[in-house]
């Protein structure tokens, strides 16, 4: 233990500091999230819902603002491909097709608030 005084606004406090051999360090460019844990955050994902007549509903997986419309009604899509992207707390989320299809209907127009759940586009 090594003890040093600090000095905060004026007022000094003693502390101890315990010295850590270099062996129990670690190193910041080995360091590896522990399992489980993804090293990346997940993008957001949205919610397909089949009605009735086959159509794939792709619906917001959060409340936000539509910042781009990728597709228009008649396109086809593949599974993968941005057809969305919704602005929430100042990040761009892509919303992407969860298969591959043709685009429906778009329910959405850019600078539209969309809340969690609503239907964004659908899908054949």
């Amino acid at each position: 233990m090594r003890k040093f005084v600090i000095t905060v606004n004026s007022q000094q406090f003693e502390v101890e500091v315990e010295e850590v051999s270099s062996a129990k360090s670690v190193k910041p460019s080995t360091w590896q999230p522990p399992s489980g844990v993804p090293a990346q955050p997940a993008a957001a994902s949205s919610t397909v819902i089949t009605d009735l007549n086959g159509a794939n509903k792709i619906s917001s997986p959060m409340p936000g603002t539509i910042f781009k419309v990728n597709v228009k009604p008649g396109e086809q899509v593949k599974k993968g491909q941005t057809l969305i992207v919704l602005e929430a707390m100042k990040m761009e989320n892509e919303i992407t097709a969860a298969a591959d299809g043709k685009v429906v209907d778009v329910k959405v127009t850019v600078g539209q608030s969309v809340t969690l759940g609503q239907v964004l586009v659908e899908l054949a």
